[in-house]
């Protein structure tokens, strides 16, 4: 059943967001919504944040000394104790604990960071039963590997075990040597990939792919007035605008004011609840 969040989602537009400090970052509004969100759909939005999980993980295991990344679900303590003994954590991460301890990768000739990344892929797209949440993983996934994939092309290296994931997408991609990987019909953005993979400037062609996904995220929550995915794409964009206030500040700024004017235009709330 999906409830709905009129309150919440109408308020978006009166959070306090400070483009220059980012108060009101993933991490901050994610703690806002631990007591505003119906415990199923909490569960949901933690489900963003396993990919910080998986690197906090990596970390550990391979002992580098990198910072921890409070965004994850998970302490370091809890990682730690796991990985002394594989016991409450997400079964992917439990199985690719042994199998980095034993010395025994799953997927032979791959880095541990994108064996990893495949278990965790493999994992939610087999699991997650959220249809919004399932579709976004899901085209991470082929923008990565796409991207990937065309670009080693560019250089004439390469690519076939750097592919993530085992569903059809990837070993299409793995084996295709068609120019589009034979998925132009499949994918509506693969001639939007197949143009900024073209640009030689790295910085602008990630901000071609952010500019998708972000298209993306309006397309696909145009008729969630106030559900979860609403609120799942609104924590999206400000993961996309915190990593940009890192690498270009003038960026940030553009993709910030861009969220505030899409929040003052769309979410109205109807006269019926405003009234109550």
């Amino acid at each position: 059943m999906k409830r709905n969040y009129y309150y919440l989602v109408a308020g978006l537009q009166d959070i306090t967001l400070d483009i220059n400090k980012l108060h009101a970052d993933q991490l901050a509004f994610r703690e806002e919504l631990r007591t505003e969100l119906h415990p199923d759909d909490y569960k949901l939005l933690e489900k963003l944040f396993l990919p910080f999980d998986n690197i906090n993980l990596l970390n550990l295991l391979e002992k580098n000394d990198k910072p921890f990344n409070e965004k994850g679900n998970f302490s370091k303590e809890r990682l730690e104790d796991n990985i002394k003994e594989p016991t409450d954590l997400p079964e992917y991460m439990m199985q690719f604990i042994t199998a980095f301890k034993n010395k025994e990768p799953v997927f032979e000739e791959m880095k541990p960071e994108d064996e990893l990344n495949t278990l965790f892929h493999d994992y939610i797209l087999k699991n997650e039963k959220n249809q919004f949440l399932h579709d976004w993983f899901q085209l991470e996934l082929n923008i990565k590997n796409i991207m990937v994939a065309l670009n080693a092309r560019k250089y004439k290296v390469p690519y076939e075990k750097q592919i993530i994931g085992t569903g059809e997408v990837a070993e299409i991609i793995r084996k295709s040597h068609a120019r589009d990987f034979g998925l132009g019909g499949e994918l509506d953005y693969m001639e939007d990939l197949t143009a900024i993979a073209k640009k030689d400037d790295v910085k602008e062609r990630e901000q071609a792919i952010d500019e998708l996904k972000w298209k993306y995220l309006d397309e696909e929550t145009f008729f969630h007035y106030f559900t979860i995915e609403k609120i799942l794409a609104f924590n999206i964009k400000l993961g996309m605008i915190e990593r940009w206030l890192s690498i270009d500040k003038e960026h940030s700024n553009e993709m910030f004011k861009k969220l505030l004017r899409e929040l003052q235009d769309s979410y109205e709330l109807p006269e019926k609840f405003t009234e109550k």
